[in-house]
């Protein structure tokens, strides 16, 4: 069995899988001083609950956009399941892929492992949004090459930015305004719209403009913690795939070069 972990810098995936079938998956806030022995702690009692031996995984591959964490979850699985991790983007599970940007190694392991994986699940040109701490906006053409992409602040972060700078405005929790509206009644429904469908038309005015610049047509694939609610609240999305990085690691694994 394959076990998948992408490490972001909010939460870490660990994701179980048999062949290409995902059998489960656990999240863990993003802790660069978790030691490997904490995660062995918390990791081997969800594999225990789900019936799963230590044993019967036999491949480790690893994800991530936090440096820091990948010294730990290295020493996870050497020391307790007795495997040399994978890292994506590294020999033999090399991105190959075309990187068509200005500088190819900026480029975040998740957003390559998205390119590859929504270019096997869905035909023709693509733009990929990930809702992460960041949210990301990647163009991927009919032919699997990356050309590139938007970073902008994660809601969450914009939030944050919003009531850590203000003196009296509440901390309140992001979710899909009770009302159609857009013309807030108390301060609480004022930050949500603001936040919420600001938020929104960023979203969807972005993509309009990438469509455009692409020049052909393209599908738009959602991913991340947050894509379902905003998939509530648009009709920009052709699809949400929750999983879009976990497969993309199963693929890669799938591809490489046998030993």
């Amino acid at each position: 069995m394959l076990l998948a972990i992408d490490a972001g810098n909010t939460n870490v995936v660990f994701a179980l899988f048999d062949g290409r079938e995902l059998k489960a998956r656990w999240r863990i806030a993003s802790d660069p001083r978790r030691t490997g022995d904490e995660y062995a702690v918390w990791l081997l009692q969800l594999l225990k609950i789900e019936g799963v031996d230590r044993k019967q995984v036999d491949q480790i591959i690893v994800s991530t956009v936090v440096p820091r964490a990948l010294h730990n979850i290295g020493v996870l699985s050497r020391n307790y399941f007795g495997i040399e991790p994978m890292i994506a983007g590294q020999a033999p599970v090399e991105y190959e892929i075309e990187i068509d940007v200005e500088q190819p190694s900026s480029l975040g392991a998740d957003r390559a492992v998205n390119a590859i994986a929504a270019h096997a699940k869905y035909d023709g040109d693509l733009v990929v949004v990930d809702f992460g701490t960041a949210t990301t906006f990647d163009a991927v053409d009919f032919n699997g090459a990356y050309k590139g992409g938007i970073i902008a602040p994660g809601i969450n972060l914009s939030l944050d930015a919003l009531v850590g700078n203000t003196a009296m405005l509440p901390r309140i929790a992001i979710e899909t305004p009770k009302s159609n509206s857009v013309i807030g009644r108390n301060t609480e429904d004022q930050m949500l719209i603001g936040v919420f469908w600001g938020y929104v038309a960023m979203m969807e005015g972005l993509i309009a403009r990438m469509r455009s610049e692409i020049g052909r047509p393209a599908k738009v694939i959602a991913t991340g913690g947050l894509a379902v609610l905003f998939d509530e609240a648009t009709d920009i999305f052709d699809a949400v795939d929750a999983d879009l990085t976990l497969d993309g690691l199963a693929l890669m694994v799938e591809r490489a070069p046998k030993t």
